[in-house]
């Protein structure tokens, strides 16, 4: 079996489980999406979205951001992780929307890494989830579970990015992000992956590993 075909299998059979697969992050425009995913390093979705609740209703435009007191902002979202580091990024990052792209989210992989704290996996987010453009985001779960099935093989997201870019049809991308996270979240958690109810299991590298010791 190739891992075109792997890729296939596994990701029908993981739509079928997950029919409604979508980001977790509540957003209505390119940039709530924006800063609620800065926001979500290493921080609970369900946090997150608690947060954006209220500061979404202080901060409506870039430029509301990018002129906002730096300590008030911290304030604002206080019981995020690394808070102050995160405050700064959204700061320098909405200071540059203003000053270089009108104060309108741009809507490329290309201007979108060169915002302060946006790397590659926000960047995919904001362009799969607000802009509807194909594209791939190696978070955390994505990662893990592509190593383990073995759709992949590296530690580094952008690697992994590229291979699943490679045989994954592009229409499927940012879909096949929504059903890698679930899984990731529901069943191949990282301690003690629950191989035994896993509908992808048969496809799994690890799994077969596993067996055959």
């Amino acid at each position: 079996m190739t891992l075109f075909e792997k890729a296939k299998k596994v990701l029908d059979i993981l739509r079928k489980k997950y029919p409604n697969a979508k980001t977790a992050l509540n957003f209505k425009t390119p940039l709530e999406l924006l800063i609620a995913t800065i926001l979500s390093a290493q921080c609970t979705d369900e946090r997150v979205n608690k947060t954006t609740l209220s500061l979404f209703k202080r901060y409506r435009k870039a430029q509301d951001y990018a002129g906002a007191d730096l300590k008030e902002l911290e304030g604002c979202i206080s019981s995020i992780n690394f808070f102050r580091n995160k405050a700064k990024n959204i700061h320098a990052c909405c200071k540059k929307i203003v000053d270089e792209f009108g104060g309108k989210v741009p809507d490329t992989l290309e201007q979108l890494v060169t915002l302060p704290g946006v790397g590659r996996k926000t960047a995919n987010i904001v362009l799969g989830y607000a802009f509807g453009k194909d594209a791939i985001a190696v978070d955390t779960h994505v990662k893990r579970v592509s190593n383990r099935i073995g759709l992949a093989a590296y530690d580094n997201p952008d690697k992994i990015e590229e291979d699943l870019c490679e045989i994954i049809p592009q229409k499927r991308w940012t879909k096949a992000t929504n059903l890698l996270i679930m899984h990731g979240r529901n069943t191949c958690v990282a301690k003690r992956p629950k191989c035994g109810i896993c509908g992808v299991k048969k496809y799994c590298d690890y799994f077969n590993n596993l067996a055959n010791t």
